[in-house]
């Protein structure tokens, strides 16, 4: 399957660079796969168009301020980006910027705050580093203080930017769980949704269930071979508490709706590691977790999910073979019925990527 087929052209006027004034108030498409109708509406009108008792699968990882800044020993400047942790709490897999002069140096680190040991290359060009912090207890307190949030590269910000002060808080769920700040890249199908809109679709019969999985930088990287499956797919590591996975595996107790493609390959890599006895944590708790390896594109199925929110995304990635293979499961005809979709949205100056609208597909 070539990767032309997930191509298409947006005008960068439409990317948007700052999230609506009131999370809510973005636009919403909502596209019905039975009828195959197509309804223009707005975020905040979302519960007129769900069916009865819905329970809503949500990610709450938080974004790590993961952006930190030191000095090798001889006065350069180094950039880190933190992007998981290796074998304990003070051990990270980073990128480094630049990378192989402060891998050459060994060390860099801010006087007064924290000392770093560059460790061993990894595979992807990235660094297992040892951080000491001199202040906080953990680099995760570190980085909440000094660091910066890794906005995605198509949001244009300096590092001055008065909107970074918005951004910290804009590029957050309002659901999220600050003791899960694992995350380089929000779970951006959620930003729409207050507190206000969630208390509403509660009293009219919805359930919000919670999971965490740790949106990692590869949710950026465009698949960049001829054949997509050829892609070699991202991992990231998840955990659906036990009451979540009980209620996914139940389809009779009203609409499974994922938030976001973050929660769709959580729970369809979980259910399908379940089917195939293939290996998955269990926690005492009785909470699943696992890295989700799961590359989902046409004419994929899809065992637990039964509609899902989702944003505009980037031509050539995994999200769009993703929403592709969901909006006809089973079936390759998704991936023309999206580039109408998009084309649409275009005309109708919807906008587009993280900060931008979002799609609701029953």
């Amino acid at each position: 399957m070539n990767i032309s087929l997930f191509d298409y052209h947006l005008p960068a006027e439409l990317i948007a660079q700052e999230p609506a004034a009131v999370r809510d108030a973005s636009r919403l498409m909502v596209i019905n796969r039975a009828t195959r109708e197509v309804t223009h509406a707005y975020f905040s009108q979302i519960g007129q168009y769900l069916p009865a008792k819905p329970r809503f699968f949500r990610n709450n990882a938080a974004v790590l301020k993961a952006r930190i800044f030191g000095q090798r020993p001889t006065g350069g400047k180094v950039e880190c980006l933190l992007l998981q942790p290796a074998e304990d709490a003070q051990t990270w897999w980073c990128l480094l910027k630049p990378g192989k002069k402060t891998f050459s140096a060994g060390s860099f680190g801010l006087r007064g705050e924290y000392q770093a040991e560059v460790l061993e290359v990894g595979n992807n060009g990235n660094y297992r580093v040892r951080f000491q912090p001199e202040r906080d207890e953990s680099i995760t307190d570190l980085s909440e203080r000094l660091g910066t949030l890794p906005l995605p590269p198509y949001i244009e910000r300096t590092d001055e930017d008065p909107r970074r002060s918005q951004d910290n808080e804009r590029y957050q769920t309002v659901y999220a769980d600050y003791d899960q700040r694992i995350a380089v890249a929000a779970p951006t199908a959620g930003l729409h949704f207050t507190p206000g809109l969630i208390a509403e679709l509660e009293a009219a019969g919805a359930r919000f269930h919670d999971l965490t999985l740790q949106v990692g930088i590869g949710t950026f990287h465009p698949i960049q071979v001829e054949n997509i499956k050829d892609h070699n797919i991202h991992r990231e590591w998840y955990e659906i508490p036990a009451s979540a996975f009980a209620e996914l595996q139940n389809p009779d107790a009203g609409a499974r709706i994922a938030v976001g493609t973050t929660s769709v390959r959580s729970i369809e890599d979980a259910m399908r590691r379940i089917r195939q006895n293939a290996k998955i944590g269990l926690r005492p708790s009785g909470s699943v977790q696992a890295e989700a390896d799961i590359y989902i594109y046409p004419p994929a199925e899809f065992a637990a999910v039964d509609a899902m929110i989702t944003n505009f995304h980037l031509p050539k990635s995994t999200l769009l073979c993703l929403v592709s293979a969901f909006l006809t499961p089973g079936s390759e005809a998704g991936i023309d019925w999206l580039k109408e979709l998009y084309a649409e949205a275009i005309d109708y100056k919807y906008r587009f990527y993280s900060y931008g609208d979002a799609m609701l597909i029953l």
